[in-house]
């Protein structure tokens, strides 16, 4: 069985039904199966064959999901590019996935400088496909055929492709439609960018499975998020925590009115500090549900739909999902001490794209080596520490710059802070804080109350202020380009 299968259960079960609203248009599921099969048979025409590469370089639109729906049905590999990479990164990714052709609204120079690339403008293919059958391509494939390529962020180094499969996005989705309980009874709002697997691989996959009605925005703005979600009235919505910070500014009575409507507020991509939890409880009236996901294996963890949402936590390993923490000799870790999380289940990636070395060393035993740390407690939640390549240690002593973060946070003068290490001749290395204030605040008070609560060694050296943390389309802090002092 391949993705094909699985999005019939809409695309011919539901043919009448409303499936998408863009741009104050509204789609139905059997429009939005013409329009890709329309589109599958003109890249067919054009040459596109099982396992070529089609890279996309476009923000939120229907066109998109044309895009990745015919690219399913035709066995194309699917390369999704962030909206916000310039020209270097661009290029990195064309000469690596070595694509047939790119698809972007605007005019790229990386492109018209390769012979081997074709660039195609997204209105120009919808215009071309009108002309094409609608009747579907029959295509051969089984659940491991390759379903897209999707290259990791990259901020340690060289962006890798992660070869996500059509069991990949299966298995994730079958997962989170069970354990969510979404069913077609939902109004899914997505803010979320479709070139990141948060809202391609969970928001796309989760809403053609089950069913639903769902608003695609073009991205999330904060200034008009409360009048979005009063005027569709969604159950559903999954979220950054940069962008659960900014529901918070929305006026209480339109909170509470949001709240009685909402079924569901799922968080990931980054770690949702746990204030940040319980004040969106606060105002809100929903706790909101973390969960744990990487590029290279979609979702893992999440804590659960019915029981106790635990503040700072990701929860359980989901169905099928097998998870070892283990210390740097590869043994396990008691409950309560910190290993590193290994993944193994059918939401693993294949490996990385034409990179046998690294696929091999990224894993171990037959489990996926993911580099973020965590915490089991005695009662089976798990709660992440960080990533491996963040570890501080200090005078022999390790530190884990989110414990530090979490605390700053709680702090009333501190919006946002990040920890990081800096050289030291003594210790080796010491922490120090970038922070985002909300307003004035004396760095002795703030050290002050870290040494009342923290031991001495996390104590961060310096606090220096920033006018905002660097992050990622997705919200994730880049460390790496945070002004070293």
């Amino acid at each position: 069985m391949n993705l094909t299968n699985l999005f019939d259960l809409s695309l011919i079960a539901r043919r009448a039904e409303p499936a998408l609203e863009f741009s104050a248009r509204t789609f139905s599921f059997g429009e939005l199966d013409i329009r890709s099969n329309k589109l599958a048979n003109l890249l067919a025409a054009r040459g596109f064959q099982r396992g070529d590469r089609l890279c996309v370089y476009l923000s939120n639109c229907v066109e998109l999901i044309d895009l990745y729906v015919a690219c399913v049905k035709l066995g194309v590999i699917f390369v999704p590019i962030n909206i916000l990479y310039r020209e270097r990164e661009i290029a990195h990714i064309l000469a690596d996935a070595e694509p047939k052709a790119i698809i972007s609204a605007t005019s790229l120079s990386t492109v018209s400088t390769s012979s081997s690339i074709t660039s195609i403008n997204p209105a120009d293919l919808t215009a071309a496909a009108a002309h094409f059958s609608d009747k579907r391509p029959q295509i051969p494939l089984d659940g491991d055929a390759p379903a897209a390529l999707v290259y990791t962020s990259g901020t340690t180094g060289t962006s890798k492709g992660a070869i996500l499969t059509h069991n990949n996005f299966a298995a994730n989705a079958l997962n989170l439609v069970a354990c969510w309980q979404i069913s077609s009874a939902d109004r899914f709002l997505l803010a979320l960018p479709l070139f990141h697997v948060h809202a391609l691989g969970n928001g796309l996959h989760c809403w053609m499975l089950a069913g639903c009605r769902m608003r695609l925005l073009e991205r999330f703005e904060h200034q008009r998020a409360s009048d979005e979600f009063l005027a569709f009235r969604p159950t559903l919505f999954f979220g950054v925590p940069t962008i659960y910070v900014r529901l918070l500014d929305i006026a209480p009575a339109d909170a509470q009115q949001i709240g009685r409507q909402m079924r569901l507020f799922v968080s990931g991509s980054a770690p949702l500090p746990a204030q940040i939890l319980e004040e969106f409880r606060a105002l809100f009236g929903h706790t909101i549900l973390e969960r744990y996901g990487m590029t290279e294996t979609l979702m893992n963890l999440s804590n659960p739909y019915i029981g106790e949402r635990r503040p700072g936590s990701v929860g359980f390993p989901l169905p099928g999902v097998s998870l070892r923490l283990l210390d740097a000799a590869h043994n396990p870790v008691p409950d309560g001490e910190t290993g590193e999380v290994y993944l193994r289940g059918p939401n693993i990636f294949a490996g990385y794209w034409r990179r046998e070395q690294a696929t091999s060393e990224a894993f171990h035993d037959g489990y996926f080596r993911t580099g973020d740390l965590a915490t089991r407690s005695e009662d089976g939640y798990y709660t992440l520490s960080g990533r491996k390549s963040d570890l501080i240690i200090s005078g022999g002593f390790n530190i884990y710059p989110r414990e530090i973060e979490e605390f700053l946070q709680e702090q009333p003068e501190i919006a946002e802070a990040a920890v990081v290490s800096a050289p030291d001749r003594v210790r080796g290395e010491v922490p120090i804080a970038y922070v985002v204030a909300k307003n004035a605040f004396n760095p002795a008070d703030i050290e002050r109350r870290c040494r009342d609560k923290l031991a001495s060694f996390k104590v961060p050296r310096q606090f220096i202020t920033v006018e905002k943390l660097p992050r990622n389309a997705l919200g994730k802090i880049q460390k790496h380009l945070l002004p070293r002092k």
